[in-house]
């Protein structure tokens, strides 16, 4: 890298350090006093509030602001750059505006790569720890409250349950049918099923299985047994944001675990999956938007360079809500709500390179 490049380089990146610490030490502070009823109600100690929740709060905060911190660091030291008539003699002398982005794209890059190792393993082992807090202290204690539950559990498997208390770890009226075509196959039928935590195996008092074929039907009864499926009491704990305390190879097996289930509750998850990617990607565009709508002297002076910044950064967060929001209610694809933002804000970027004055 040329001096320019590691002059504006150190500027950007020394910047947008300086913002994130401002953001989440502000979040951080209003989290504080809205939980701190809660952390004085349970007793908790100092320790646990800071180590385990708030410790392993920061890293997702720090992803979440991301673009907003990283367009907001690129106006101001653009703005200001310009502000110094630096912008002018760096053109000047012969630098083209397309060369006086490298840095700024280099920074960034730099930014994305960290930002999609944080999001796909990082933040999700910080945020079991976080996530659990909240869980434990915070939104009390978890109720299944689910009723005539059916799930995949093999490829012609199907288990039923009209309702599980996940304190007991008790499901009852248990079913479980065989299913080939539209054939069916077995009936398992039990009135309880209660799960062994030392065998790791479900366990029935008694039991009645019905075979069929054709029109022939086989009754058998029994009585206590212990079985294997695949079905376990963590398919009926809490999914309080479940999706973002699952590293991406997990949430990668998890969204196919629901696939294989034919589960219907499988948006939330596919679009954190293609939000992890399209994040960094976005961090690159509002960059590049950040220097060209910042790169020209203001009359009014940085604040309002600054002011347009900030609107742009909240607009492009008013659209990854949207987005998400239409996703989980089935009206968009999710891999397509995820790219909505950048591809919009990668649009708004080409319009402004070819048509505001650099």
């Amino acid at each position: 890298m040329k001096l320019l490049d590691k002059y504006i380089l150190k500027k950007f990146l020394t910047t947008f350090v300086f913002v994130v610490l401002i953001l989440v030490a502000v979040i951080l502070v209003i989290d504080f006093t809205e939980k701190n009823d809660d952390f004085i109600k349970h007793n908790i100690a100092v320790s646990e509030i800071i180590f385990d929740y708030y410790f392993n709060l920061i890293p997702y905060y720090v992803n979440i602001l991301s673009p907003i911190t990283v367009f907001i660091a690129t106006v101001f030291v653009t703005a200001k750059l310009a502000s110094h008539t630096e912008i002018v003699a760096i053109l000047s002398s012969g630098v083209s505006f397309r060369r006086l982005l490298v840095p700024y794209l280099i920074g960034s890059s730099l930014i994305a790569i960290v930002i999609f190792g944080l999001i796909g393993w990082v933040i999700p082992n910080a945020n079991k720890v976080s996530v659990a807090f909240q869980v434990k202290y915070v939104k009390g204690p978890f109720v299944f409250d689910g009723r005539n539950v059916h799930m995949k559990i093999a490829p012609n498997t199907f288990a039923y349950m009209e309702s599980y208390n996940n304190s007991a770890h008790v499901g009852y009226s248990f079913a479980i049918e065989t299913i080939e075509g539209t054939t069916l196959k077995s009936k398992f039928t039990s009135p309880s099923v209660t799960w062994d935590p030392k065998k790791e195996k479900w366990h029935v008092d008694s039991y009645v299985l019905r075979t069929f074929d054709g029109e022939k039907e086989t009754i058998t009864k029994g009585g206590a047994l212990d079985t294997t499926l695949n079905l376990r009491p963590k398919d009926f704990e809490s999914t309080y944001k479940l999706e973002q305390t699952l590293t991406l190879n997990e949430l990668n097996d998890f969204i196919q675990e629901k696939k294989d289930r034919g589960a219907d509750d499988i948006e939330v998850y596919l679009i954190e999956k293609y939000e992890r990617f399209s994040y960094p990607f976005a961090i690159i565009i509002l960059t590049i938007i950040g220097v060209i709508v910042s790169a020209r002297k203001a009359r009014g002076g940085v604040g309002i360079q600054i002011a347009l910044g900030f609107f742009l950064a909240f607009v492009f967060i008013i659209f990854v809500i949207t987005s998400r929001s239409l996703a989980q209610v089935g009206d968009i694809p999710p891999q397509v709500a995820a790219w909505i933002p950048s591809i919009v804000f990668t649009g708004i970027g080409f319009l402004l390179y070819r048509y505001v004055p650099r």
